[in-house]
C-alpha cells in the first residue's frame, strides 16, 4: 500500500509518516520499482499501535521506546502519566476558577481585569499582611466575587487575615451565606469551625437561617457557635444547646451571657430558667456542672429563677448552695 493510501485509511498525514520514518518509528517494507515507498499490513498495524499510544499522551520517544523494547513496562509510564493529566487538570480547573471570578467582578476594561488579578493574587499570598490588605480592599476598591472571600475565608488560618475576610464577607451581599454552609459539611474540623464563625458575622435572616440548622450539626464546635452567634439575635431554639454548653463546660461563660440577652424577653426568660431547673433537677452532671448552671441563673429575671435560687440555696451541695444565697443577695440588692 502506498503512502498515499495509508493516510487516507489511517488518518495520518503522509507528512506525519514521512516524520514517523526519519525517527525510526516506522519503516515501510518496501519500495515499488520507481521507488515509491510501500507500507505492508503489518506497518499498518504499528502506525495504528503508534496513534494509540500517542492518545494517551506519551512522547513520540516514549513510543519508540514502548514499541521496540522487550523488556518495557507500561505500569511506571503510566503512572506518570496519570500524575502530569492530574496536575494539568489541576492547573487547568485554577485557571478556569480565575477566570469565572474576573467574569463575576465585571471589570468595565482591561484596567479593572488587571486589579481583579491583583487582589485575588493577594489573596492567595504567603504574606498574611498581603491577604489581609487585599481582604479589607475587597470591599471599597475591586469588588471581589463573593466566592473568591469563601473560598479564602474558609483556608486562612491567621487570626488578623481572618478577621478581615470575615468583615468583607459580611458587606460583600447576596451569595456568602449559601457558599459558607457549604463549608459547615467539610470533613475538616477547622474549615467547619471556620465556616460556621464567618456565618456567625453575616447580617441577614438567610444567615440566621444557617445558623439555626446548625444548631442539629453533629460537630459539638459548630453546635456552639451557631448558638452562640443565634443567642446574640435574639433567637430562642438557641437555648437548649446553651444549656448544653454549660452543663459540659463549653464556653459556658459566654453560653451564660447568651442566655441573659435571650431572658430580656419574659416569655423567653421562664423558658430558659426551666430549662436550667430541669438540668439541676434531673440531669446526672456532676457537681461542677451543677454550679456552672446555678450561676446562669444569675443573669435570668423573673419569679421561676427567683424561686429555684432560693431552693438551690438549702442544696445539699454546699457551693451550690452558697452561689444561690449570694445570687439571691445580689438580686435583693438590685
Amino acid at each position: 500500500m502506498l503512502i498515499g493510501e495509508v493516510a487516507r485509511r489511517s488518518g495520518v498525514s503522509a507528512r506525519m509518516l514521512r516524520h514517523y520514518e526519519s525517527l525510526g518509528l516506522v519503516r515501510p517494507s518496501g519500495r515499488t520499482g520507481s521507488g515509491y515507498r510501500e507500507y505492508s499490513a503489518q506497518d499498518i498495524r504499528r502506525i495504528f499501535h503508534i496513534e494509540s499510544l500517542r492518545s494517551l499522551g506519551l512522547s513520540l520517544r516514549e513510543i519508540g521506546r514502548a514499541l521496540d523494547d522487550p523488556g518495557f513496562t507500561p505500569s511506571a509510564l503510566v503512572d506518570d502519566l496519570i500524575r502530569q493529566t492530574r496536575e494539568r487538570i489541576a492547573a487547568e480547573t485554577e485557571l478556569l476558577t480565575r477566570l469565572r471570578r474576573i467574569d463575576a467582578a465585571d471589570p468595565a476594561g482591561w484596567e479593572g481585569v488587571l486589579q481583579v488579578v491583583a487582589l485575588l493574587q493577594a489573596l492567595g499570598s504567603k504574606s498574611a499582611d498581603a491577604r489581609q490588605r487585599a481582604a479589607l480592599s475587597s470591599v471599597d476598591e475591586v469588588p471581589v466575587p463573593v466566592e473568591a472571600l469563601v473560598e479564602a475565608a474558609l483556608s486562612e488560618s491567621d487570626p488578623n487575615v481572618a478577621g478581615a475576610l470575615r468583615w468583607a464577607l459580611a458587606r460583600s451581599g447576596d451569595g456568602g451565606p449559601a457558599l459558607l454552609a457549604e463549608g459547615l459539611g467539610s470533613p475538616v474540623a477547622a474549615v467547619r469551625e471556620r465556616a460556621v464563625q464567618s456565618l456567625a458575622e453575616m447580617p441577614g435572616g438567610e444567615a440566621t437561617a444557617w445558623l439555626r440548622d446548625a444548631l442539629a450539626h453533629p460537630d459539638v464546635v459548630v453546635r456552639g457557635y451557631a448558638a452562640l452567634a443565634l443567642g446574640a439575635r435574639g433567637t430562642a431554639a438557641a437555648v437548649p444547646t446553651l444549656i448544653d454548653m454549660i452543663v459540659e463546660g463549653r464556653n459556658d461563660t459566654d453560653a451564660a451571657d447568651a442566655l441573659s440577652v435571650l431572658a430580656s424577653d419574659t416569655v423567653t426568660a421562664d423558658q430558659i430558667a426551666t430549662g436550667l431547673v430541669d438540668r439541676l433537677a434531673h440531669d446526672t452532671a456532676e457537681a461542677p456542672a451543677r454550679g456552672r448552671l446555678t450561676q446562669a441563673l444569675a443573669g435570668i429575671p423573673g419569679t421561676t429563677a427567683a424561686r429555684a435560687l432560693v431552693e438551690l440555696s438549702h442544696d445539699e451541695d454546699r457551693a451550690v448552695a452558697l452561689t444561690a444565697a449570694y445570687l439571691l443577695q445580689l438580686r435583693a440588692a438590685r
